[in-house]
């Protein structure tokens, strides 16, 4: 096996393809991955600066960008790296793409070389999905039955799929999105997969969300639209794509977590506006997921609590599920050594 101090052994370049055979079947890897790295956060062992925000249009969609995502990551086996990460929310009407793209560069922590390149947008979408299933090992009610998923396209798909693969107590899904298509490719990848498991494409959103225990956002929105009302007692929102919970839910909820209180209050998001207006503050946040994780805050504490999850994203778990990608891929021989 190559030596990543030694700048003569050359870089490691993994395609999507490369990555899916090192990770293997299932999301095991990246909630492992996710699960250290929140501690790891949650104690201090990781360097991790704010991530810069690449825009040159004006008036452009909030999710028209590309972002700089470093970060550094301790514990028995440290890693340095960086996710470039580009999204365009039109990608898929205009050029028949996927709207976000990706790379992840690792570096050796001790030299600082780069030890390894790969193709990212898998990762970012497993890793995220990943994040709720382990804040829904804390938040969500033991053996919540009914799963609600609005935005059914590749962040709606991991997230689904993933939390199926973890929590089987999950009878019904229940789906939406603006193009119905989307809802029905993924009832049918669930059936095909899940085939005990209810699906249902709910009439509009708001259906869907007063449907669920467990309600998940991936959307492109770029205002809010999903009003506490709209939330049963007992539910954790996982708000994955930021944008879509109304300020009330923010205000109402009776636990708000984050995975990073300065990552998250910037960039104009909701908490970022509720700070601004003086109506929220980080004594009136509950926790950081890795606190709750490593149990210097306590989780879920009744059947009734509304709980509102809102993951900014975080470059360390990028970086932790590269690794364990990386050294998975090396061990197996998988991906294509590059003169540096």
């Amino acid at each position: 096996m190559n030596d990543p101090r030694d700048p003569s052994s050359g870089l490691l370049y993994l395609s999507r393809a490369d990555v899916v055979a090192a990770a293997g079947a299932g999301s095991g890897v990246f909630v492992d991955a996710v699960s250290e790295a929140l501690a790891l956060h949650a104690r201090g062992a990781v360097a991790q600066p704010l991530k810069p925000y690449l825009r040159w249009r004006a008036n452009s969609h909030i999710a028209d960008r590309i972002i700089a995502m470093p970060a550094h990551v301790g514990g028995e086996q440290p890693m340095a790296g960086l996710k470039w990460i580009g999204s365009k929310h039109d990608n898929p009407e205009r050029h028949g793409l996927e709207r976000a793209s990706a790379l992840i560069v690792l570096n050796d922590p001790e030299t600082h070389y780069p030890v390894a390149v790969m193709e990212g947008s898998l990762i970012s979408a497993a890793r995220t999905a990943a994040v709720t299933a382990v804040a829904a090992r804390y938040l969500a009610q033991p053996g919540f039955r009914s799963l609600t998923c609005v935005g059914c396209g590749p962040i709606g798909t991991s997230q689904v799929f993933t939390l199926l693969e973890h929590f089987p107590s999950v009878t019904t899904v229940w789906l939406y999105d603006v193009k119905e298509s989307a809802a029905i490719a993924l009832t049918q990848g669930v059936a095909a997969h899940h085939p005990k498991v209810d699906v249902q494409i709910a009439a509009d959103s708001e259906s869907a969300v007063r449907a669920g225990d467990v309600i998940v956002t991936a959307t492109v929105a770029d205002e809010p639209w999903l009003p506490a009302a709209w939330l049963r007692p007992g539910s954790l929102l996982c708000n994955v794509s930021i944008m879509d919970a109304a300020k009330d839910v923010f205000l109402s909820a009776d636990k708000v977590v984050v995975d990073d209180w300065d990552q998250c209050n910037r960039e104009g998001k909701i908490i970022h506006q509720l700070t601004t207006e003086g109506s929220f503050s980080r004594e009136q946040l509950h926790a950081e997921l890795g606190e709750i994780v490593i149990g210097s805050r306590p989780g879920r504490e009744s059947d009734e609590e509304v709980i509102l999850l809102n993951p900014m994203g975080m470059a360390v778990i990028d970086v932790a599920c590269a690794k364990a990608i990386y050294y998975r891929a090396r061990q197996a021989k998988i991906g294509t050594w590059l003169s540096r």
